[in-house]
């Protein structure tokens, strides 16, 4: 290769994102090296600031410059209503669909159970879930993790963990296709999978 050596590092680190593979990682630092000096300026600084004002919630685990977070501090919520995703991205799509589809509250599990990867209970957000049912008033759980081989794994051991508490534990219903990742649905998509839940 006749890159410079701060490329070839440059790319190194950028491959290491989530689904940017060889070829992608190479375009994107070569468009970052032909910004203009105020350009990349205000690219390293959004990044710094994002991680110098981002934490992550001390109720829910979602991403906010508070804490606790706008969600779980607006009053007007439905606090006996939890809804469970995976991540803060899942949450956000969440978040997107109208107040009367739904008014809960969430909590961000941070992944999903997967056997093969060695993704066990305790590496997920599970403890911090189920003492907070103990804590709280809910009184319905919705699982909103993906309708993938983990996501489904992960709603069903929550399902068994959950229903001894006495909590109604339902799953997203219609709308969501099987395989598909919450993040990616769109709010209609998403609203009628949460109008259409059903009870595990």
């Amino acid at each position: 290769m006749n890159r410079p050596q701060t490329v070839e590092k440059m790319i190194e680190v950028v491959k290491k994102l989530p689904g940017v593979g060889p070829k992608m990682a190479e375009r994107l630092c070569y468009h970052i090296l032909k910004m203009s000096d105020t350009e990349a300026k205000s690219f390293i600084e959004a990044i710094q600031n994002a991680r110098q004002k981002v934490k992550v919630c001390s109720v829910c685990y979602n991403l906010s410059e508070s804490d606790p977070c706008s969600i779980c501090s607006d009053n007007t919520r439905n606090k006996e209503l939890l809804c469970v995703v995976e991540s803060p991205q899942d949450l956000i799509a969440v978040s997107k669909v109208k107040n009367e589809d739904y008014n809960g509250l969430y909590f961000v599990l941070g992944g999903a159970l997967s056997p093969l990867d060695a993704i066990g209970p305790k590496d997920i957000r599970i403890n911090q879930l189920i003492t907070r049912l103990k804590q709280d008033n809910i009184k319905e759980v919705i699982l909103a993790t993906d309708m993938d081989s983990k996501g489904e794994t992960t709603a069903v051991y929550l399902a068994q963990l959950i229903k001894p508490l006495g909590i109604k534990v339902s799953r997203l219903g219609y709308g969501m296709p099987v395989g598909g990742d919450i993040e990616y649905a769109d709010e209609i998509t998403i609203s009628k999978a949460i109008i259409g839940r059903k009870e595990m």
